[in-house]
């Protein structure tokens, strides 16, 4: 399987977008006392923020709950951010960090629940299976097939894969996101990439 068949499912960005002013200066300017500015920046990032905690979470209405706490840690510790580093570094890593935090809250939710169901309950939690479907179900399917081999990576290689096959972020910003070295980040990308043609090989 190639590398667009999973990237596909980002959402697609304006590269050719031109601003009056850049990120860091609009930080500067809400660090400063301009409201606007802070509206600015959510409407640069709410989009590609939703779309980076879902393919963590896949739960939209959680994803979206994430991004709101995510803006919020932004108006309230605005302060926080220094200029040594880029802002979309900043911005990815505190939505990042909900993120995950959010999955161990809802692992340990499901270890409470499973604990409490019987031995019989359990048997039933098979999904079922059409066994046939039409053309317009079967596109939903692969992206489906996708995303679930994505959310199956171990966590280092999920949010790299993520943020470089699907932000499209440069490798030097996910560094930074990440908090590895360079090296690091490149060979993690090129074992995610590895292991979803592995997994995703009968969709070729």
């Amino acid at each position: 399987m190639k590398q667009s068949s999973y990237s596909s499912l980002a959402v697609s960005l304006d590269k050719k977008s031109t601003f009056l002013y850049t990120d860091e200066q609009l930080i500067g300017r809400f660090q400063a006392g301009d409201e606007r500015a802070y509206v600015e920046l959510v409407n640069r990032y709410k989009d590609r923020l939703l779309n980076f905690v879902f393919q963590f979470l896949g739960d939209m209405e959680q994803a979206e709950d994430v991004v709101q706490d995510t803006m919020l840690r932004l108006y309230e510790k605005k302060h926080y951010y220094k200029e040594i580093a880029k802002f979309s570094t900043w911005i990815y890593t505190i939505a990042r960090n909900l993120a995950n935090t959010e999955l161990r809250k809802r692992k340990r939710r499901k270890t409470t629940y499973l604990s409490h169901m019987s031995k019989d309950e359990r048997q039933y939690e098979i999904p079922a299976v059409q066994d046939n479907v039409d053309q317009s179900l079967h596109n939903e399917f692969i992206q489906d097939r996708i995303k679930s081999a994505i959310s199956k990576l171990p966590e280092h290689y999920k949010t790299v894969i993520i943020l470089r096959d699907i932000q499209e972020l440069s490798y030097d910003d996910i560094s930074n996101i990440v908090g590895v070295p360079l090296g690091t980040i490149k060979s993690r990308i090129n074992r995610a990439r590895l292991q979803l043609q592995a997994d995703l090989q009968d969709l070729k």
